[in-house]
């Protein structure tokens, strides 16, 4: 079969949507499948994890004015025609605006200059951190790739793509994101202790 062309891979992504089925494109065409985070072995657990750090980039970027947060079901066209879909993302306000207003209800062709990944149990280290990789290639400044399960993150920048795992801890935005501050001990509790 040959590859499909943007608007046949939108619709695809869009008959799929209500079933909760959603698709990620590489830069080749090939189409992958990206399992609902409540189907892998995390169950609940997995999607309030998802929640909970979206909820606080979410937050601080009300405050802070600046930009916009996106949630998983946001596809993003990128510039090596990639169609990728991070657990949480932020747009500034300036990058968002140069994108056609036609093209926002689509699979917006931008690449966020922040993107959260968050591992689950089905998740493999070394998918996910090339897949980190692709979104620093891409335009992204600054990634974080999170592991509820064992309390680590990577932190990746374009100076900065083969980063250390770290402890949970606290972490900043840095200054693209000045002002995000959040301690990973505390969003990421662990909900299977009585």
């Amino acid at each position: 079969m040959n590859s499909l062309d943007d608007e046949q891979f939108f619709q695809l992504c869009q008959l799929n949507r209500r079933n909760g089925v959603h698709f990620e494109r590489d830069k080749n065409g090939k189409i992958y499948f990206m399992s609902p985070t409540g189907q892998s072995p995390t169950g609940s657990i997995g999607g309030k994890c998802d929640l909970e750090i979206a909820f606080e980039i979410m937050l601080w970027s009300k405050k802070s004015g600046k930009g916009f947060a996106f949630g998983p079901a946001t596809g993003f066209t990128l510039p090596d025609t990639s169609v990728k879909s991070p657990d949480t993302a932020w747009i500034s306000r300036e990058n968002w605006k140069k994108v056609p207003k036609g093209l926002r209800r689509k699979f917006a062709p931008i690449c966020p200059e922040f993107v959260v990944e968050v591992k689950s149990e089905t998740d493999n280290w070394e998918e996910s951190e090339t897949k980190m990789r692709d979104w620093i290639a891409n335009g992204c400044k600054l990634g974080w790739l999170i592991d509820p399960s064992e309390k680590l993150i990577m932190i990746y920048t374009p100076e900065n793509v083969y980063p250390e795992k770290q402890v949970f801890g606290v972490i900043t935005g840095g200054n693209l994101l000045k002002g995000l501050k959040i301690d990973l001990r505390t969003v990421f509790e662990d909900l299977e202790e009585d």
